[in-house]
């Protein structure tokens, strides 16, 4: 029987899509295999809005592949309480046991860091890493009054003592401490009070110690299956390493200081919108890093003093006193905001970088300035005005009017007073304008 191409087609696509569906269906059964999936995280650096989404992906990702243990390999000087108190919930209501692990070797899990891997459903750290240290501070890093300090220090304590108890009095006496008195602890000084399970060289030795260790999970025990594990490590995105950058003060330093010249460029010569987009985007991306780290909003005050008096030395030129006295203000700004005396060390902002920054915004300034000041001094280059010296061509004789070719164009020209009659061809020069007509002069050559 006859078919009609279109009929062919239609059994070639249906025929194909058939292939496609049962490739699609067996391949993943062919890929799967009975050894215990293990999903690595690796978190490196402050606690933040960034590395808690991260955590929290992780899990999910463990959860849904139905992993055996979720690592957390954490490295951290510590950060937000809130953030923390965050990530502490994702993970005891993780469907999946969360092992946190100090590493790598000289790593931390200070501060806030210290309750995370306390929240952990096992702990682990690498030889010569530190735990503890966790005395709340206030969210510009200075030291709390008596009494909010007093009600802090007592919901942290309550907080690691509740996560603390299954490891033993002698743990729990060292967890609260890390809150009331700052304590430290080295990796063995940890393994030793119960603050954590083991001591790892790397993560294969992790997983040989973890294999028959039991957990508890929701208020069941289960035994971890490890043996042959096969691990996956599940990186940070692009957009969780952007939020990660944003949170070093010194990129914010740079945004901010890029985004209000750029806003300023576009305020002194509307009708553009690259330099307005440029430095939306910049205050934009700042704003986001200064709600997250710890700053002294005082500072602030100090940077719009500066760029405002880039902007007078703009307008009303001193020879760039106010744009050195802009340079000093945004110097003393930057340092104020991000750079407190009891800011932690690892939020706090380069004081090279924001002279080197400053200086160069002043360099900036000052340049705009000079053009400004030649702009305002400059004869005017425009009009009839601008066509007094230039040199042209007689089209006529001029005895004493005629035509003359001037910038391109034919004008209307007359003797100037004492001159002799000029020949058609001559050239010429304008003396003087007078309405739409000019005064000129023979140009010997």
């Amino acid at each position: 029987m006859y078919k009609s191409p279109f009929s062919w087609l239609l059994i070639i696509t249906l025929v194909t899509g058939l292939i496609g569906l049962a490739f699609v269906c067996v391949a993943p059964a062919s890929a799967q295999t009975n050894a215990p999936l293990i999903i690595v995280l690796t978190a490196d650096g402050p606690i933040s809005p960034a590395m808690a989404e991260y955590l929290a992906r992780g899990i999910q990702v463990a959860e849904r592949r139905g992993a055996e243990a979720l690592i957390f390999q954490l490295n951290t000087p510590g950060g937000a309480i809130t953030t923390m108190n965050e990530m502490v919930q994702d993970i005891l209501a993780s469907q999946v046991p969360v092992i946190v692990y100090v590493a790598p070797r000289g790593g931390m899990a200070a501060s806030a860091g210290t309750i995370i891997t306390l929240a952990g459903h096992a702990a682990a750290m690498a030889p010569e890493t530190m735990i503890g240290a966790a005395s709340p501070v206030g969210s510009e890093g200075e030291d709390l009054s008596e009494t909010l300090a007093a009600k802090e220090q007592n919901a942290l304590a309550a907080t690691v003592r509740a996560l603390a108890e299954r490891r033993g009095s002698a743990a729990v006496a060292f967890a609260e401490s890390t809150i009331r008195e700052a304590s430290a602890a080295s990796a063995n000084e940890a393994l030793d009070v119960g603050l954590i399970d083991f001591i790892a060289t790397d993560l294969n030795d992790l997983l040989s110690r973890l294999d028959g260790f039991p957990v508890l999970l929701n208020g069941e025990t289960i035994t971890l299956d490890t043996r042959g594990a096969e691990i996956d490590h599940i990186s940070i995105s692009f957009i969780e390493q952007l939020l990660l950058i944003l949170t070093n003060p010194s990129i914010v330093f740079i945004l901010l200081s890029v985004g209000v010249q750029a806003i300023l460029i576009e305020i002194s010569s509307p009708g553009g919108w690259v330099a307005g987009f440029i430095g939306a985007c910049c205050l934009a991306l700042a704003a986001y890093g200064i709600g997250v780290l710890p700053v002294n909003w005082f500072g602030l005050l100090f940077i719009a003093i500066a760029f405002v008096l880039f902007i007078l030395d703009i307008k009303a030129p001193t020879h760039g006193g106010l744009t050195a006295a802009g340079v000093g203000s945004l110097i003393v700004g930057g340092l104020v905001l991000f750079n407190s005396p009891s800011t932690p060390s690892f939020q706090r902002v380069s004081v090279p970088l924001v002279v080197g920054v400053s200086v160069f915004s002043g360099v900036v300034f000052f340049t705009i300035m000079m053009i400004a000041v030649r702009a305002q001094r400059a004869p005017i280059r425009t009009g009839q005005e601008s066509m007094t010296g230039k040199i042209g061509v007689a089209r006529s004789a001029i005895a004493p009017t005629g035509s003359v070719q001037v910038a391109g164009e034919l004008w209307t020209a007359e003797l100037a007073p004492g001159e002799e009659p000029i020949p058609a061809g001559a050239r010429i020069i304008v003396d003087s304008v007078e309405g739409i007509r000019l005064k000129v002069k023979s140009r010997t050559p």
